[in-house]
């Protein structure tokens, strides 16, 4: 499929990045489950040499990301971390990142353990309203680094608003969209420098592999991190490329099914008498529900709720209650999946942090899956009973 094509997403999901195979004409992308690759003499080669440099298979699935981020080029890498990881490598000691003060548990983990320690400043800010930005830029900024929706919080940045920030002052803005996925959001669209993706999650979107991507347009920005990512090496495996790639033909599909799932979860959680907020950013009284509306196609199927009382033990409860909502970590698979933020996720936040945020001790986070609907609500029901 041509790469600068004007396919619907639909379309870009089953067909990008994937031509039949040259040898026999298969028509999934084979699994080149090689290390190597034959030259008929030093340097003279099909434009493969070592598969942590490159891979066929995950050419094709970096090109399928790309085409659905509408960007030039895409890097696969061997999970989440390890891509915002290649990012902050491209800063030095002294340099600033502005944050939000609501980020997954791992990444707030990899700012503050790992890279803090390299000399490497991180100003952890609300970006409800992202004005706020504007008090934290120094001429050491170099990378404004947003999710949205937020995790486990379910805030919506205005990536647009803080896009022009980042061009003011000329400051690299990184956009995690593994909660919207590219069916409903597209950063660089808004003016974002570079997407991020734990493929992990909605992308692979069957719980059977562990993969991080990045997607961007500026041709230098793709050339450094593709160094990064043949230097340090933490590349995706052919295996995991190719179940990515089938995932992919029914993203669209499976997002549909979210979103229609999540909304009526939401609004069954929203009227039930034990439950005291659900954090849903369909909802009109959402603080950021108009840019939400504004910069996506649809809401989703994460959510998080807290009960009327912030009690742990209820929380537990009702988890341990629960039977199609399995409990367990990550997100984004067909299954529903139940987490407890405070102690799983997010373990790795200080209290006094998390409760500045609203992530309470009774806060449980939900992955709606596409299982059939009354069934979804009836299994929260009895497990809130």
């Amino acid at each position: 499929m041509e790469k600068n094509t004007s396919a619907k997403f639909g379309t870009k999901a089953v067909h990008a990045g994937v031509t039949p195979d040259p040898t026999t004409g298969a028509i999934m992308t084979p699994i080149y489950q090689t290390s190597t690759y034959v030259q008929r003499s030093p340097g003279d080669h099909k434009g493969f040499e070592y598969s942590r440099t490159q891979n066929p298979t995950r050419s094709a699935l970096q090109e399928s990301i790309a085409a659905l981020e509408k960007a030039k080029h895409g890097l696969c890498f061997g999970s989440g971390l390890a891509a915002i990881d290649a990012v902050i490598k491209l800063l030095g000691p002294g340099d600033e990142v502005i944050t939000g003060d609501d980020l997954y548990g791992g990444t707030y983990r990899i700012f503050t353990k790992i890279f803090a320690k390299y000399g490497i400043k991180f100003n952890f800010i609300s970006l409800e309203d992202v004005s706020n930005i504007e008090k934290y830029i120094t001429p050491k900024t170099k990378l404004i680094w947003i999710e949205t929706p937020t995790n486990p919080m379910m805030n919506i940045i205005d990536i647009k608003g803080a896009a022009a920030i980042a061009k003011l002052h000329k400051v690299m803005l990184g956009v995690d969209n593994t909660f919207a996925t590219p069916y409903l959001q597209n950063p660089l669209d808004l003016g974002a420098d570079l997407v991020m993706h734990s493929v992990t999650k909605y992308l692979s979107g069957h719980s059977d592999v562990v993969m991080g991507a990045l997607a961007m347009n500026d041709d230098q920005l793709a050339e450094d991190l593709a160094f990064i990512q043949k230097s340090c090496g933490a590349v995706s495996g052919p295996q995991d490329c190719f179940l990515v790639l089938r995932g992919i033909k029914t993203l669209h599909l499976r997002m549909q099914r979210h979103c229609e799932n999540g909304e009526k979860v939401a609004k069954f959680l929203a009227n039930h008498p034990k439950i005291g907020k659900v954090y849903w950013p369909g909802f009109e009284d959402h603080p950021n529900h108009k840019v939400a509306k504004a910069q996506m196609r649809g809401y989703g199927g994460m959510i998080s709720f807290v009960f009327k009382e912030d009690n742990q033990e209820q929380a537990f409860r009702v988890m341990e209650k629960l039977k199609l909502f399995a409990l367990a970590e990550s997100l984004g698979g067909v299954e529903s999946l139940s987490n407890h933020p405070a102690t799983m996720t997010h373990g790795a936040v200080p209290r006094e942090e998390r409760m500045k945020i609203g992530l309470l001790d009774s806060l449980i986070r939900i992955s709606v899956g596409i299982e059939d609907i009354e069934d979804l609500i009836a299994d929260l029901e009895q497990a809130l009973t």
